[in-house]
């Protein structure tokens, strides 16, 4: 069986029923379809109908509805009750269909793999539309209608003289994901002293692959071509040690961190495709026995895994050529046009209430932090000279440009990971740009106002920004700032999941460009800070603690007491830690009853105070009983 004699994309244009009745008689290989919805946190739902009835109904499945499921089954608390549950699934005819082959079931009568026409579809309750692909459609078309105005009412924008708005016919979002993930043996671990110490000394990035890896590294790549989604490059990341081989040639000990990439491409569109790269990847993989892990943080202390997240806007004029909007006309001359500074001010300005879309998981927050080129702090940079093009990788959202292709300036956000839910980034990401074009626009303001506005230091009264933040560095935010400067010139960061959900309230004017015109209706926003908030004290109780206490019953005495005064004196800081941590007594509650009594209590904010102090503390025993067991020689 080769490969090309598999269906893997039906497009658009054959999501009617003639051609996909030819197509399914052609490929009777696929047994089922699957309608795909987006919960608000970013679960994909799959269910296996034998195609035989998809064909039956097909009527009613590409025109009305497909099949319904319950608000217990996808994440949105407030909205679907248990007495009025029912969501329906409604077919987008408008993005490419996949199909899911199963590597390890087979056809009788064809001698291929069985699979599964996976079709993206939105979930609707009570005749509204409530999942995160509509939202995500709903917010691009309201962008759109938004940016199309503004171009007719300013016709003559800086840094775009080489266009007539005016002849601009429709808006283009260009956006992209690149997906990073850790690979390793089945119920095998490398100390993490060894991963620490590889990637302080650069052993692995841009790295060979070799034996089980390479194989599914080469595999998944190829099926990311059949898929078209075109991918790019495949390489090794800065985490991992260097496999070993058993007598039999396979490769054992196996701990790598991985990227591969793939095309941009449209709105909706990339997303899918980013949910479908995971999948093959995650398949492909274990199909070579080895596991994968897209957590933002698997690994205390080593690099953790993003999902760096690229966004562009284009415009297709009257004669038909494409244009990039945020690319100035001289790009040795200028760093971006006006709707490019208005972008970026946009996406900074409003970032307190984009973050929580973007980051709503303990994992995610514990890769959000210094020493590991993950973002901390509300900030962009340009580059030092327009002519030539940098690349400051400690910041949250870099300017990618090239000055001989105009068609690629667009920016990276660094803080996504391969958990994010992109329908929703992406959305709060276009929402918040046009807050800045609209700004930048309205303001009359030249290009070297603009750069003014997202160049003026703290203190400096603005047109559209805070007067008390900076916006943009060409520094190293680690290094050149401490963590006082930091915080005071670009904001606090979030610590816990509780903070991150807290920005809803605390910035109401920055919530509301969201909310505008019910795009994200206020409701699904406090949908999804209840999902959120349910998955955090639930993590926490009952995976964080009991891992916690796990760790801490396997730090025992090693020595003798009374044999050596600094062991002595060591292990009693390590014990009375453990204590304070887990050990309840006269004197008070540990630190773990008392996260346990505030969660029962619904005292959040005192429960994420006290996850820090316990994160805190299970760092410094960490330390701690490292250093008492390099002691212990005998």
């Amino acid at each position: 069986m080769k490969k090309s004699d598999l269906l893997y994309v039906i497009p658009p244009a054959q999501h009617n029923k003639e051609d996909l009745i030819s197509l399914l008689e052609l490929h009777p290989e696929i047994k089922f379809v699957s309608f795909v919805g987006i919960d608000f946190a970013g679960n994909d739902t799959d269910e296996k109908i034998p195609i035989s009835l998809f064909i039956e109904d097909m009527d009613v499945f590409l025109n009305e509805h497909g099949p319904q499921t319950d608000g217990s089954s996808v994440v949105m608390p407030g909205i679907a009750s248990l007495n009025n549950a029912r969501v329906d699934m409604i077919t987008d005819n408008d993005t490419n269909w996949f199909v899911d082959y199963n590597c390890e079931h087979f056809d009788a009568e064809t001698g291929k793999m069985v699979g599964t026409l996976r079709i993206p579809s939105f979930l609707i309750h009570n005749d509204v539309f409530v999942d995160s692909r509509s939202i995500l459609k709903n917010s691009l078309e309201h962008v759109r209608g938004e940016l199309l105005a503004l171009c007719k009412k300013y016709p003559k924008i800086y840094g775009l003289e080489h266009i007539d708005a005016n002849e601009i016919n429709d808006i283009i979002f260009t956006c992209a994901t690149e997906l990073e993930f850790w690979v390793k043996s089945p119920r095998e671990d490398a100390p993490v002293e060894a991963l620490s110490s590889s990637q302080m000394m650069q052993e692995q990035y841009w790295q060979r692959t070799r034996g089980n890896v390479r194989t599914a590294m080469e595999q998944a790549v190829q099926a990311l071509e059949l898929y078209g989604l075109g991918p790019e490059m495949g390489h090794k990341e800065v985490g991992g040690v260097k496999g070993q081989m058993d007598e039999a040639g396979h490769m054992t000990h196996v701990m790598e961190q991985l990227e591969i990439d793939w095309k941009y491409s449209f709105g909706l569109q990339t997303a899918d495709n980013e949910l479908l790269a995971r999948i093959i990847v995650k398949e492909i993989f274990r199909m070579n026995g080895l596991e994968v892990s897209f957590q933002a943080k698997p690994i205390p202390g080593v690099a953790g895994s993003g999902e760096h997240t690229h966004v562009g806007l284009a415009a297709k004029l009257n004669n038909g050529k494409i244009v990039n909007l945020m690319s100035p006309t001289d790009l040795k001359e200028e760093f971006l046009s006006a709707i490019g500074y208005g972008a970026i001010m946009g996406l900074l300005k409003n970032y307190e209430v984009i973050n929580p879309f973007v980051s709503s998981t303990n994992d995610s927050l514990n890769r959000l932090k210094p020493g590991f080129e993950a973002p901390v702090c509300i900030v962009t940079s340009l580059g030092h000279t327009p002519d030539v093009p940098s690349r400051n990788r400690t910041i949250l959202a870099g300017l990618v440009r090239d000055i001989d292709n105009p068609m690629a300036t667009r920016f990276e956000m660094r803080s996504p990971n391969p958990y994010t839910n992109t329908y929703l980034a992406l959305a709060v990401f276009y929402l918040s740009m046009m807050d800045g074009i609209k700004a930048a626009l309205e303001s009359g303001k030249d290009l070297d106002g603009l750069c003014a506005e997202l160049s003026k230091k703290h203190g400096t009264e603005g047109f559209y920004l805070e007067k008390d933040r900076e916006y943009r560095t060409e520094e190293d935010v680690f290094e050149d700032f401490s963590e006082e400067q930091r915080n005071k010139l670009f904001g606090k960061p979030p610590a816990t999941v509780w903070e991150n959900m807290c920005a809803f309230k605390e910035h109401p004017e920055k919530t509301a460009v969201l909310t505008k015109d019910n795009i994200i209706k206020p409701v699904f926003v406090d949908s999804f800070v209840q999902g959120a908030l349910i998955r955090w004290k639930t993590e926490l109780v009952n995976r964080i603690l009991p891992d916690n206490l796990a760790e801490v019953l396997e730090m025992y005495c090693m020595h003798e007491t009374g044999e050596s005064a600094w062991d002595d004196a060591l292990w009693n800081k390590i014990d009375e830690l453990r204590r304070c941590l887990f050990k309840d007594g006269v004197d008070g509650l540990c630190l773990a009853t008392q996260i346990r009594k505030a969660v029962r209590e619904e005292d959040f904010a005192k429960a994420s105070d006290l996850q820090l102090k316990m994160a805190a503390k299970m760092a410094e025993l960490r330390a701690l009983y490292h250093d008492y067991k390099l002691n212990i020689i005998d």
